[in-house]
Parts: C-alpha cells; structure tokens; sequence
C-alpha cells in the first residue's frame, strides 16, 4: 500500500463499474441495551426482562416495579388489586424547588401506572390463596407514607379476618419526609396490626428486596416470621455511608446486603427471584396455611 493511499469514508462503497455511492446508515433506536453494573456486560434490554429482570451472565437482581413482580410471583391472571380507591395527598402542603409534593405525586401516578408506592390485593402463588403486598420502588423511591401504610394496614387486616398467608414484597428508601411525622407514625401502625395477625394465628412471608432501608426496615420489613431477601439485596436503617461517617471506622466488606445479614442471622434465607414462587409456597405448605 502506497503512503498516499486514501479509504473511503464510512459507508462509502464502490461497484463494479467504479462508481461510487454512499450506503444509509441504519439508526439504532435508543434504550435497546443497558450494561450490567456488577460484570459490565451489555446486555439486550429484552433478554433481561425475559429473564425476570436478572442478568444472564452473573446473576445481578436489577430492580424491578410493583406490576412486574405481581407477574412474577403470582399465578396468571390471578391478582385481585385491594384498596385502590385509596389515594395520596399533599397533607403537610409541602413545597420544595419551588415545586408542590402534590404536583410530584401527579407526575408519580403518570410515570408508574400506579397510584402510590405499593400494591395490595390477593393472588394464588402456585395455587396457594395469598394477601400481597408489593411495594414499587419506582414511586418516590418506594417510600412510607400515609397511603402506603394504610394499604398495607387494611391488607394485614384482611388476611387475619380471611385466614390467609401474609406476603409482602419490601422495596423502600424510608419514610417519606414529604409528610413528616405521618409518615413515621406508619412505622407503629403495621407493626400493631402484624402483631394482631400475630394473635389470630396468622403466617407473615417478608421479601427484602433491593433496597430496603429507613422506616420500612424498622417496621414490618423485619417482622415477617420467615424473611427472605434477594441476593445482593441492600437492607438496613441508615445508609452504610452515614453509619461509616458517624462511627469513624471501615466497615466490613459487604456490610447491609443479604449475603452478610444472613451470616449474622437477621434473614432466614437469600433466594434468587426466578425461585420465589417455589420458595412461598414451599413456606405456606410448611407452615400448614
């Protein structure tokens, strides 16, 4: 090859006859991949919903929305949505940049499909009749507030004056500081009423799911009389950084996830999500519920 060879430009191709002409470039539509955070790899958007939001190469739980784990967890078509009719509101009038929480809730409810940050309802998990609550932790990060213990309040109801097992699928940033003391007070709220399914005999399943920090792990998130966690899972009250600043010291490697909550004996299992459903109804059967 000569120095002052040239190439064509991108695209540029010659034909038999020597002339030349420009091929089109194909436009690749935006958001059809998304690269894994643990193994780096580039994955097919599609290939990982297929695999229930798992990645097929290292096995990293991306997080998934309230409506996408009913699908997973429960028998199709057998999801009765429970307390709909309750809605947020903007009780402390609470503005921030300017903006209305009101108006944040709006744009909430437009983006999800959801109403609040959790669903409630009753399903069969493998043929086994179940109360289920799912919270979405992409409304305002899953946070508790007013509404979300409320419904989850009156589905604890339910299953103790129903006789049904008790599943909750916990996804939380913590309370909801847009509602102040409200939103803390949820933290007593479906504590007591855990407690009076408690009395009546009840069997509680608690699913910790990536993340669940703040008031949501220090209430009924770790109060299920079996607690489950995905793997990786982040759990904990205050964020690792926060604990680190505070105490001045490195805490240890893998510090608030599943895998090291189990080793200390504050979950009972870690299970990977394509074998969630096995694993309820393995408890509920277990448990004779």
């Amino acid at each position: 090859m000569t120095a002052d060879a040239t190439f064509p430009p991108f695209g540029a191709r010659e034909t038999a006859n020597g002339k030349k002409f420009r091929e089109k470039k194909l436009d690749v539509p935006a958001g059809l991949w998304l690269r894994c955070p643990d193994c780096e790899a580039m994955l097919y958007k599609k290939v990982v919903a297929n695999n229930m939001e798992v990645c097929p190469e290292c096995n990293h739980h991306f997080r998934a929305g309230a409506r996408q784990r009913v699908e997973q967890l429960t028998d199709p078509a057998s999801f009765e949505e429970l307390f709909a009719d309750v809605h947020p509101c903007d009780p402390l009038q609470f503005k921030w940049a300017g903006k209305s929480f009101a108006d944040r809730i709006q744009a909430e409810q437009d983006r999800t499909g959801n109403t609040e940050a959790v669903l409630t309802g009753v399903a069969y998990v493998k043929g086994r009749r179940v109360a289920l609550g799912v919270m979405d932790g992409e409304w305002l990060m899953g946070t508790l507030g007013s509404v979300v213990g409320e419904k989850l309040t009156a589905l604890i109801e339910h299953a103790a004056d129903h006789m049904l097992p008790l599943v909750v699928v916990c996804t939380s940033g913590g309370a909801r500081m847009h509602e102040g003391a409200l939103s803390v007070m949820q933290m007593a709220k479906t504590s007591a009423a855990l407690a009076r399914l408690d009395e009546a005999g009840g069997l509680y399943i608690s699913v910790l799911a990536d993340p669940t920090t703040g008031g949501t792990t220090a209430s009924f998130g770790m109060l299920g009389d079996v607690i489950l966690a995905e793997p990786k899972a982040l759990i904990g009250f205050a964020g690792p950084r926060v604990i680190a600043n505070t105490i001045k010291t490195e805490l240890p490697e893998g510090f608030q996830r599943a895998e090291f909550l189990l080793e200390h004996g504050y979950i009972d299992r870690v299970v990977h999500r394509r074998e969630l459903r096995n694993e309820i109804a393995r408890l509920i059967d277990y448990c004779g519920k």
